[in-house]
This record gives structure tokens, sequence and C-alpha cells, in this order.
């Protein structure tokens, strides 16, 4: 009991001693930079997501809105004065809106006094003025109308506008609305008043097809409990919004935003572990010896390994203390420029990156630091006499197996994805085994070789074969670290490219609507005469679902298959169904068989795969929906994948050629607009006067927005992760080098020249450099290509340049870290480093 107690004491007594005299230096180092890169990395994820939130928010005017067929009750008012919230209302309905002698059916909308509570308004005073932010909604007795609304209706600045039984002056154009992105499909121009309005226009009476919307905002805590306690609360015809409820092409952003994120966390934290693991390799060589004499001395296993271990321990805590203290600085340095370069407030950090970089810190300081600590409890009182000893320790490689399933676990936690934590575990495994088995090639090869080379160049190429299991180890933990940080450097390459493409400039932003089938060869010619591209017109048939499979469907079955009532919503509205013989580019068969060009068979059915889980349609189930009084019945005989970022009009369900020629069908299209052809929406409409125009300009702009915020953060969490790993990579090379320290003092003892030192060191570590670094780009080309299908649902092609480029860049950064790391027995006399080691 009383040497049990001793061990503490004897274990900061040896983390004294050895930090004095520099025997654990590398090894804090690795800790402090690993559990820095981590824990900044998190601190910096976590910041920037929220953020992100945030500005999403803006896509709803507030960070939640409770919608409502019906005036809300008292309650909810109730509920949304909690502390940390504010509140205000809209109401959203369509009415006929008059200009002059121009009528149209418009959507109104009814503005709060404080709306939006998230995101603005831009508004143009007149139709040659520059965009500004409103400070307010209209004023009472004034309204707004969307730009393309008033186009429509030929409306000015100063005209009056009829609402119901009002007359309200028109003050400004919309040019960008906070809500525009949940659904641009509003059909008719519109129109926003003010809330105290509304009562004077006679529209909100018993059975008006009035929406009501209750917007709320407030701190991120308040509004979860605002959510938590309305959930439970909905009535029938009332559903929550969030910014989940966005457009697919924002949605489709910040998702990938969040998972390059996950990524970078772990890239951080796999390169912790290669440092720490080859720094406590280094550590627990250093003091085979002194357990050695320790063991002459009397001391038994458990004394040892305690010591050891409690060494461990304590360097753990410093270590990742040290980490976290700065990487709260660095992260507040970078999270206030990053809060600039966005033009948005970024929340404060969290504590929850600090104590997931505690725990990152202890679990890979343990998992890979034990392993060969353990193996010091066997050492014999020989190796006092006799270095050559090999020591067999079966529970370290026990402690080994541990260390790499706590990785696992790490890895799998910190991936937030499955796909993305077995694509990184699976490439991890196979990429070491692939560089071990590579490794011991290499010394099979270079033993052949060395007898044909002479000078620095055999003795260099001897040191990788006379160290067969330190050079496995070093290519193997230098290729892996130079895998992770190119799989990193490629997916950011890819992503931020898809991410320009998937918007070009001449993205469609106008859709036209309500187009007759008569009418399609006029609307073309008129569009080709204006020099505007000649858009696919897709036919639109509007159909409502009333039997699966022979059995009867309403909404009431769907009453509580999801939280948030879609499936019902899905089930109640009516579909826009369309036919097409071909499968579009933007289009992809995920399940079952998409129907040949030239097939004229029974009706057939492919759906988009989301919406048919939704539903639980399988494949072969017969659908039917009731079109305009008249049955149509097909046959799902596909899922589809569709990619909603092309901006061009896409539908959930789709017909076989031929089986819905019968059935009364309008035309929808997408065009791109210069700003110099703004005005031929107004010669469109007054052409063919039922054709809708719908200005997609707002949402665009939004996404833009969007995009180019999320491609700032990935920028800046990428660079700091390439900075901090390139230190832990540096960290985990130095971590191997007291051997040809050894051996270049000696040499120098023997009369070697620096020239001759410096080139055998550059030719060892050019060829583990080469090996590493040309299976560390194809290994992080393949993984690269997984994720970059299966995680971002981005299409990939294996960029070979890039490859050779990795290697390159893999051979340099394992020749630079190499020579720094053993510049000292370069320029320090060898006496001083033959005492160190």
């Amino acid at each position: 009991m009383r040497a049990a107690l001793k061990i503490p004491g004897l274990a900061w007594r040896q983390l004294r001693r050895d930090l004095a005299a520099g025997e654990i230096r590398i090894l804090l180092a690795a800790l402090m930079l690993a559990v820095m890169a981590v824990t900044a990395v998190g601190f910096l994820t976590d910041r920037a997501e929220r953020a992100l939130s945030l500005e999403a928010n803006r896509l709803l005017g507030g960070d939640a809105v409770l919608r409502a067929d019906e005036p809300l009750a008292p309650k909810w008012r109730a509920l949304a004065e909690a502390p940390g919230l504010k509140h205000t209302e809209t109401r959203a309905f369509p009415s006929m809106v008059r200009v002059g002698e121009a009528l149209k059916l418009g959507d109104v909308r009814a503005l709060g006094e404080g709306y939006p509570l998230r995101g603005s308004f831009r508004v143009q005073v007149d139709a040659g003025a520059a965009e500004t932010v409103a400070s307010a909604v209209p004023r009472p007795g004034t309204v707004w109308m969307s730009r393309t609304g008033a186009q429509a209706l030929s409306a000015n600045i100063g005209d009056e506008v009829h609402v119901g039984n009002s007359a309200l002056r028109l003050a400004a154009f919309v040019v960008q609305e906070p809500d525009a992105a949940l659904d641009y499909f509003a059909t008719g121009p519109k129109v926003f008043l003010n809330l105290a309005d509304l009562p004077a226009t006679g529209l909100e009476q018993e059975g008006s097809r009035i929406t009501y919307r209750l917007v709320i905002a407030g701190d991120a805590s308040a509004v979860e409990r605002f959510l938590a306690q309305a959930k439970p609360a909905l009535d029938r015809g009332q559903r929550l919004e969030t910014a989940a409820d966005a457009r697919p092409e924002i949605r489709s952003a910040l998702d990938r935003a969040g998972r390059f994120l996950g990524l970078a966390a772990l890239v951080s934290v796999v390169l912790a572990a290669v440092a720490v693991a080859m720094a406590a390799r280094r550590h627990s060589a250093r003091h085979l010896q002194g357990s050695a004499v320790m063991r002459c001395l009397g001391a038994s296993q458990g004394t040892l390994v305690g010591i050891h271990i409690g060494e461990l321990l304590m360097l753990g805590l410093i270590g990742s203390a040290g980490g976290v203290l700065f990487a709260l600085g660095l992260q507040a340095v970078i999270g206030q420029w990053l809060a600039g370069a966005l033009g948005v407030a970024i929340p404060a950090a969290g504590w929850r990156p600090a104590l997931e970089g505690f725990g990152v810190g202890l679990t890979v300081l343990l998992a890979f630091g034990v392993p060969p600590v353990l193996a010091l409890r066997r050492v014999p009182a020989l190796r006092v006499l006799r270095r050559d000893l090999d020591i067999a320790e079966p529970s370290a490689w026990i402690a080994g197996a541990v260390g790499l399933a706590g990785l696992g676990l790490l890895l799998w936690w910190k991936a937030g994805s499955p796909t993305l934590g077995t694509a990184m575990l699976v490439g991890i495994v196979g990429t070491l085994a692939v560089l071990s088995a590579l490794a011991f090639a290499l010394i099979a090869v270079v033993k052949r070789l060395r007898s044909r080379m002479t000078g620095p160049w055999r003795y260099g190429l001897a040191n990788v074969s006379r160290r067969t299991g330190a050079s496995v180890a070093q290519i193997s933990s230098l290729g892996l670290g130079l895998m992770v940080l190119l799989l990193l450097t490629f997916v950011r390459t890819d992503l931020l490219s898809r991410w320009q493409q998937s918007l070009p400039a001449d993205a469609p932003n106008r859709f036209l609507i309500n187009v007759q089938p008569e009418q399609v060869e006029g609307v073309t010619r008129q569009l080709a005469s204006a020099g505007i591209k000649t858009p696919t017109l897709y036919p639109m048939i509007r159909g409502r679902l009333v039997q699966v499979n022979g059995r009867a469907i309403s909404g009431k079955d769907f009453e509580g298959v999801d939280d948030d009532g879609q499936a019902q919503r899905r089930a109640e509205r009516e579909f826009n169904l369309s036919f097409s013989a071909k499968l579009r580019p933007d289009n992809e068969v995920t399940a079952g068989r998409f129907w040949p060009a030239d097939y004229r068979g029974a009706p057939q059915l492919s759906v988009e795969e989301g919406y048919a889980k939704t539903l639980g349609w399988k494949i072969g189930d017969r659908i039917t929906f009731d079109i305009a009084g008249q049955s149509y019945q097909a046959t799902l005989t596909s899922f589809r994948k569709v990619d909603w970022e092309s901006f061009q009009p896409n539908f959930f369900v789709i017909g076989s050629p031929g089986s819905l020629d019968d059935y009364p069908a309008s035309y929808i299209g997408a065009v791109h607009v210069d700003d110099a052809q703004a005005g031929f929406t107004g010669d469109l409409v007054n052409a063919f006067p039922n054709l809708t125009v719908i200005d997609i300009d707002a949402v665009l702009d939004q996404v833009r927005s969007t995009v180019r915020q999320v491609t700032m953060v990935v920028e800046s969490v990428f660079y700091f992760s390439l900075a901090a790993g390139l230190l832990v990579l540096f960290a985990s090379v130095s971590a191997s080098q007291d051997e040809r320290l050894l051996e270049g003092a000696v040499m120098r003892v023997l009369g070697g020249s620096r020239r001759q030192l410096l080139l055998a060191q550059a030719s060892e570590f050019a060829v583990i450099g080469l090996l590493a670094g040309l299976t560390a780009a194809t290994a992080a080309t393949v993984l690269a290509g997984v994720i970059a299908k299966q995680v971002f649902n981005l299409p990939w092609a294996a960029d070979w340049p890039l490859v050779l480029t990795g290697t390159l860049i893999g051979t340099s950064a394992a020749i630079i870290a190499g020579m720094l790391a053993t510049r000292r027995v370069l320029s320090a006399p060898p006496s001083v480093t033959l005492r160190e080691l």
C-alpha cells in the first residue's frame, strides 16, 4: 500500500525530470499540437455551423415559424412571449389585385410590425433607383409589390393598388424578401401591406383562405424550448417551419458544409493519433535503459507500469490543457476575421469542443502511449549490459488493438455520418495495409540495390533496410498523415469547384407557368425574338392521389407518420404530374428501371426517391390519381434522384410517354433573362394574358450568398486544418529521429563530412517520402471519390495530375520535415549529441 501511494509522486518527479532534460518534450509538443488542432477545428466548426444556421434563418424571417390555416389561439402568443424571444405575425392569402384596368390574382402578404426578425427586405423606391434595405414594413396606407408583379400589372410607383375594399398607394418594388427561398412558386404578383390595413380590405372573413404565421426569434436555447413545447401541442392544420424547410439548393449547401467540417475534424483526430503514436514510441525507447536500471534496484513490474502510466496521465492533462488554451486564442482570432469577411455575427465559442479536445487528447495518448509503456515492465535487468535484447509483451499487442478500436470509435463519433465514418475507417486500414506491404517490399529491393551504389546514397539506402521496424513505422505513419491531408485537399478542391459549377451566372432566373398547348409555339417564337435562349417546355398535369394498390387514400391515413406531418400534407395536396420519353440529365435512376424512349405499353410511373419514401411507396405499387374527374392508374417502376440544384423544372412523379396524352395539361419552362431584357415580362404577359412569369432572382441571390458564405467557412477551416496538420506531421517525423541522430554523430566522429551526412539523410527521406507520398496520393484520390459520391452527392472523376502533385508534395514534405528534424547532427558537436542520446 505504501509503495502504491508513492507511485504518483514518483511519476510526477519523472515527468519533471523528463521535461527538464527534454526527454518528453516532443511527445508533449505532439500532444499539444494534436489537441490544439482537434479543438480549434471543433471551435471553428461549432461557431461556423451556428453562424450559418442563424444566417439561414434569414430565409424564414425568423428562427422558427408556426404556420396555421386558422387564427392562432392566445396560447401560442403566450408561448412566444417567453424570456429570450421576440415575435411578430403575418398573414398570406390569394386575392384579386387591380392597378388601373389591369387585374390579376395576386399573393397578398400582410406584415406585422417588426417583420422580419431575421434578414431584411431589399426594395427600390423607383424603377431606376438603387436598391436599399427597408427599415420597417410598409407604412399604413401603402403597399409594396414584387418587381415582376408590378411589370405584369404595368404598375408604377405612386399608383393606386386595389386590394379588396382598399385602395393603397404603391410605395416600393420588392427586389428581395426574407422568405423567398422557401417556396418561389407563388404564381401571382406579390403585394405586401401593413397588417393594420388588413381589416379595411374586408378580406379576412370566415372561410377565407388565409395562412396565419407566427414568427419567432431569439436566443438559441429559448428557440429550442419554444420548439420543444410547440411540437406536441400542434393542432390540425398547424406546422412548424425552420431553416430545414428552405429550398433544396440551400439545404444542400449547408449540409455539404457541415459534412466538410466534420471531415476536417476527422483529419485532426487521425493526425493526432499519428503524432502521438510516433512520439510515444520514442518516449518508450528512451526509457528502456532507465527501466532496466530500476529492475536491477528491485522495482516491480507494477511499479514500473504505474510510474510510466501515471506520467502519461499527467502529461495528457498538461498537454490537453495547453492545447485547449492555444485553440481558444487561435479560434478567437480566426473567428473575428471570419465574422468580418462573412459580414455576419458569429456566436461565441461553446464549451463542448474544449471537452472534446480533452477527451481526444487523453484517449489518443492512452490508446497509443500505453502499449509501448506496457512493454517497459518486461525489460530484463540484463538490458543494462546488452541493448540488443528484444522485449516481448503480449499485453502491449492487446492494448494496441484496444487503441485502434478507440481510434475507430473516435472517428465514428466525430464523423456525424455513418457513411463518412465507415469510409474513413476503411480508407485508413487499407492505406496502412498497403503502406506496410510496400514498405517491406521497398526494404527487400533496397537490400539488393545498395551493394551497387556508392557514397552517401548507399549509406542512406542502407539505413532504410537496416532498421526494418523503424522504416515500416516511419513510412506507414508518414503515408497515413499525408493521405488524410491530401484527402482534405482533394475533397475541398472538388467541393468548391462543384459549387461554382452548380450555379453558373446564366442559371435560369424566370419560370414560365401555365403555358397552354396551343401557345407553346408562340411563346417559343416570342422568346427567340427577344434574344432569350429557347427553353424546353415540360408538360404539367394536376392530379390528386386517391388510391394505392386499390385502397382508398386520404390525408388521415398518414397522421402521425412523421414528426412534421410532411407525409400527410403530400397526400392531401394536388400533385404536379408530367410525362417524358427520356430520362433527363439532372435525374438518376436509383431503383427499378426507367422505360425505353419508344415505350408505348401500360402506364408506368417514375417517382423521386425521397417523395416515395415519405409516402411509403414501393416498386410495383399501383398508384391511382384523380385528374379533372378522370381516373389515371399506373404502376410504379422506378425511383429517381433529382438534382434540384439545376434550377430547372423537375417533377416528383413522371408518367411513361403516351399515358397522359388524354388529360388536360399546361406547360412550364425556365429561362435566363439579363437585366437589359427585364422588360420582356410585360410584353410576354400582354401577348399571353393567362401566362405567369415567376422571378426567382431573389432566390438565386440568396443561394449564391449562402454558397459564398459556406465557401469562405470551408476555406478558412481547410487552411487552418492544413497548417495544423503539417505541424503535427512534423512532430511525428521528429519523434523517430533518435537513431538517425546517433548514427550521424558516430559518422561525424569517424570523419564524415557535412555534405556526406546531408546526402545520406536526403536519400533516405526521399525514398521514404516518395513511397509514402505516392501511396497516400493514390489512396486519397480513391477515398475522395467515395466520399464525394456517397457523402456529398457530387460527381467525381479522378484527377491524376493532382495525384502527381500530391506525390511530389508528399516527397518534398518528408525531405523537408526530416532534414529539419535532424539538422542538429549537422551543427551540434558530436560529443553533445552522443551524451544526449
